[in-house]
Order: structure tokens, then sequence, then C-alpha cells
């Protein structure tokens, strides 16, 4: 199948080094202290935090001097075209918790709250590639939501490699290929690496191509959520002065 045209379009239109449409809202789950929705084109995911709070299991607590960071990843059932009923708790969803859960404590300034929990929930409404760094784009602005205190924000992206082209930000069936898919995570500001996965191998001057292309993909999704926290600081001005 070809998914780069002699023109250098993708199938779904896009340029090889194009990124898919973003769109994001603050404050979508009014229980929750931060909430957020984050959409990577057809790819739909919300994520709400709740805490710092009491740890209500103190054995989940090894270190009284940093806050525990907790992470529960879902995906709806009508979220892709597989109408199978996914038992809670399967593997790949233990497996993408424990993911986000890392990704989130290597910005989160867990020092700052001792003997205390924070919960991040995410779960994919609808699912067409990419699902990954869309969860944890949102559990980014959820936690800023929160007023979570952070060293720097997480963004991350995909990209992978087709027809021997890289390619940003994968859809479903792009991903669905069997290429080289790579996932970044970075604290842009700081400019460190915090995720970084492959599900196959590339020689290493490939590799490097394609994992450049994905970071500036986090970068771009850097500066569009601050853009985003900046918009709602203001209007949360605008509401306190009106």
């Amino acid at each position: 199948m070809e998914f780069v045209s002699p023109e250098g379009l993708r199938l779904d239109g896009r340029r090889p080094t194009e990124m898919r449409q973003l769109r994001a809202e603050i404050g979508v789950v009014s229980k929750a202290d931060g909430s957020a929705m984050f959409e990577m084109g057809n790819t739909k995911v919300i994520a709400a935090v709740y805490g710092p709070r009491e740890v209500q299991n103190k054995g989940q607590q090894i270190n009284n001097d940093h806050a525990l960071v907790r992470c529960e990843y879902s995906m709806a059932n009508f979220s892709t075209g597989d109408r199978v009923r996914k038992p809670k708790g399967d593997r790949r969803s233990i497996e993408i918790s424990l993911v986000i859960r890392q990704t989130m404590e290597a910005c989160i300034m867990t020092h700052l709250m001792p003997r205390s929990q924070i919960d991040i929930f995410v779960q994919v409404l609808q699912a067409d590639g990419g699902t990954r760094s869309a969860c944890i784009n949102a559990a980014t602005l959820a936690l800023a939501d929160a007023g979570i205190p952070m060293c720097d924000l997480v963004t991350s992206c995909s990209a992978g490699y087709l027809n021997s082209t890289p390619l940003l930000d994968l859809n479903y069936i792009e991903d669905s290929a069997g290429g080289a898919d790579v996932t970044v995570g970075i604290l842009p500001t700081l400019d460190k690496v915090t995720l970084l996965q492959m599900d196959a191998k590339l020689p290493t001057n490939i590799f490097e191509d394609v994992m450049q292309l994905a970071t500036e993909g986090c970068k771009a999704i850097a500066n569009y959520i601050r853009e985003m926290l900046a918009e709602n600081t203001k209007q949360l001005e605008f509401r306190r002065d009106s």
C-alpha cells in the first residue's frame, strides 16, 4: 500500500512533516481539581486530575518526602471500530498507565507535596492513532489546570517511517501498517527526553531523522499548550475583574 503519493501527500492529505489539527479545552470535568480534553486529528482524549490529597492507601507510598503519583488509563468501548469489550485492567492499559505515570513524574515537583497523592485519570474517547501522546498532552493540561507545580510542561508526539519516508504524527492506518513507530515525550524548556518508545528496528541514521521529527512535533504541541494556558489565564482574569 502506498502511504505517500508521488505528489508527496499522505492518505489524509497531509505532507510527511505535517501534524494533524490540534484542539484542546480546559476545565471539562467540573468535579475534578483539574481537567482537559485534547484532540489530535480524530483522536480525542479526556484527562482529570484529583489532588494533591491525603494518601488513601499508606502502603502504596514508598517515599514520604515526595507525593505519590497514580495514573489510570482506559479506552471507552465506543472509541474504536472494534466492538470487543476489553476487560478493565488489561495488559495494554496497565502498561500505558505506567508509561504515562513515569512520564508525568518527570515534570511534577513531587518534593513540594510530601505525604500526599495525585491521581491522574485519562480516557480515550475516540482512537485514531497517537493515543499515548494525546493522553500525555491531555494530562499535562489537566495538571496545569489543577495548579500542580511542574518544572516544565511534558509534551508528546509520534513519528514513523513508511515508504522510505519519515512521517510525523501517525494516524491509525499509518500506525497499523507495520512500519517503525517512535513515540517521544520531552520537557521542551529543559530540553530533556522523558519518554522514548520504538516498536521496530531502524538504522541509526534513519532513527535520528524520525526522532528529530517527533521532537519537532513535541515542541509545536508545547507552543500550542502554552497559548492555551495563556488564553485560559486571560479569561480567568477577565472573570475576576468583571
